[in-house]
């Protein structure tokens, strides 16, 4: 017990010596991340790109509804307050003229192989919303029969009638917020969610068939520590879910302003958020579940641990996925499209966006455009965070560098990071000591400028 204890405070001096508790870097959900983004994609980019699109191919659909009935004051989302339903169905009507534009748009025989709704709170929208909305999506593009669609549930904002209306849709796959359990944690964040209401959603999911369900949770929360988030672990685990998204809460009071009324000095220190992810990760492996890259878990049949072992594993904007469309397209506001030739991301502010809609316009503000050096650093990044490691094979045959040339990157890297990068004869390969640096490491692959954009802490 003394040598492990001794081995694990070696490894956190290692960490601490590396920069792992001040360093703020990419969650890399992107590369290059939406920061460096600018004006030079425009709309008929956008459009020229969705001619481009293989007719009879699939591709993955992301809807953006920015609005939640309170704002939750750890989100960082782009998100607005509304008690009342006519902004929202003032947004519907803008938001279904989209889909329908971008329905007259796409080649023939297009179909969804993923359909998300995203927010803010997409179950805020009355039951005769969401079938006006279901209907105009599927009239644009319908769903492939292996097709998956997904909405993100709150809880506090669903009932039988929203259900049966998205149930009958074919909504096969729930996504629910949780970020903890504990009364006084979710008090201080502003989220007020039981137990029992969690479990009663969860139930009247399941009861439609409805099998599939993603779980997101929080570390890094104040007043957070290891026994308070191993309950908040077993309870979530007693509604099984089939995937878990255990994500470091980023506090970033500067671009989120609501977040200035969560009290800093009852944040864990960066070695405590460390211990915190630990701590949940064990339980999680404990009850069965596979880890998923930095920060998801999935039970061994779900879509994710399968393309973790078949090497289809991808990561996006929704953080992992086992989707592999060419193409993501984001439609509503501030929402983004990853094309193979770039980015391209709607206006931000709802009333800008409506403006360019309104006026027949798709309503890109802004993006970037691919160079082969962009696709090479990104795929590179992606193993990364994907597998912990980078294919020699793969990365020299699709992208044409030498062999030489990779190895040089390699080695410049492992030196930066000695004892935690190993180099193999197949490419290079984060132990599991050194999982916790992913993300670093990954910025040692980055040719952007990371000054200019204010990221999450390292861990």
């Amino acid at each position: 017990m003394g040598e492990n204890n001794a081995s694990a405070m070696s490894t956190e001096s290692q960490l601490t010596r590396l920069g792992l508790f001040d360093a703020k870097v990419p969650r890399y959900t992107s590369y290059p991340t939406a920061p460096h983004f600018n004006a030079s994609v425009d709309d008929g980019d956008f459009a020229g790109w969705i001619d481009q699109i293989e007719p009879g191919s699939q591709i993955s659909l992301y809807i953006h509804v920015p609005f939640c009935r309170r704002l939750c004051w750890f989100c960082a989302c782009r998100t607005q307050g509304t008690r009342s339903d006519s902004p929202v169905r003032a947004y519907l009507d803008t938001l279904k003229t989209e889909v329908a534009m971008l329905g007259r748009r796409l080649p023939s025989g297009v179909t969804l192989s993923r359909l998300h709704w995203g927010g803010g709170t997409p179950t805020l929208l009355a039951p005769d919303m969401m079938k006006e909305l279901t209907e105009t999506i599927f009239e644009a593009a319908p769903l492939h029969e292996t097709g998956e669609f997904s909405v993100e549930i709150d809880p506090n904002e669903i009932d039988e009638a929203r259900l049966d209306v998205l149930a009958a849709a074919g909504m096969n796959r729930a996504s629910i917020g949780i970020q903890d359990f504990d009364p006084q944690i979710q008090s201080v964040i502003g989220r007020i969610q039981s137990y029992d209401v969690t479990r009663d959603a969860v139930d009247m999911i399941r009861s439609r068939g409805i099998n599939s369900l993603n779980a997101d949770i929080l570390y890094g929360l104040p007043h957070q520590s290891n026994e308070r988030i191993a309950e908040s672990v077993q309870k979530l685990m007693s509604l099984s879910p089939d995937r878990v998204a255990l994500y470091g809460y980023a506090h970033v009071p500067w671009m989120a302003r609501r977040q200035s009324m969560i009290p800093a000095e009852a944040l864990p220190t960066p070695e405590a958020r460390l211990k915190l992810y630990e701590t949940a990760k064990e339980l999680f492996l404990w009850d069965g579940y596979r880890e998923i890259g930095i920060d998801h878990f999935a039970r061994p049949d779900d879509g994710l641990a399968r393309a973790l072992d078949a090497g289809t594993l991808r990561r996006n904007f929704q953080g992992y996925t086992d989707d592999t469309a060419p193409a993501l397209i984001g439609l509503g506001a501030s929402s983004i499209s990853k094309f193979p030739q770039g980015y391209a991301q709607n206006l931000s502010g709802t009333s800008d966006y409506t403006a360019r809609i309104r006026d027949g316009r798709f309503a890109t503000g802004r993006g970037h455009v691919f160079t082969p050096e962009d696709n090479m650093r990104s795929r590179m990044i992606e193993q990364l965070m994907c597998e912990f490691r980078i294919s020699t094979a793969e990365i020299t045959e699709t992208f044409g560098i030498s062999k030489g040339e990779l190895n040089r990157m390699f080695q410049d890297v492992a030196d930066h990071f000695a004892g935690f990068v190993e180099l193999t004869n197949d490419g290079l390969v984060i132990p599991e000591h050194g999982k916790p640096l992913t993300r670093m490491i990954a910025r040692d692959f980055d040719a952007y400028d990371l000054s200019k954009a204010g990221h999450s802490s390292a861990i």
